[in-house]
């Protein structure tokens, strides 16, 4: 089965609302851009402590999801620990995605 989640990444990423990488999802956070935020699931403990704190407190939704390989390169990079959604109907469509993956 292919993984909706990914494939709507890509998606996202050919539409230039992506943003990845700690520093830039980091700014898309507080500068109230981000809609969503996605770790990878074997990011380190640090990094998850610090956007689940960050997302918290700027009411941004934050899931764990794939590894860091996977996360990369669904939005065309090699690894990525951390994606932002900057648009609101991705965000939407993305957290009813991962809900129903989650559920399985």
């Amino acid at each position: 089965m292919q993984d909706r989640v990914l494939s709507m990444l890509g998606l996202a990423t050919k539409a230039g609302k992506i943003a990845s990488g700690e520093f830039s999802v980091e700014k898309a956070v507080k500068s109230n851009k981000a809609y969503l935020v996605i770790v990878s699931a074997d990011a380190s403990d640090n990094t998850k402590k610090m956007f689940t704190n960050m997302c918290t407190f700027y009411k941004v939704p934050i899931y764990f999801y794939a590894d860091k390989e996977t996360l990369g390169n669904a939005i065309g990079k090699l690894t990525r620990a951390s994606v932002a959604v900057l648009d609101e109907g991705f965000a939407k469509s993305l957290v009813k995605n991962l809900d129903i993956r989650m559920e399985e």
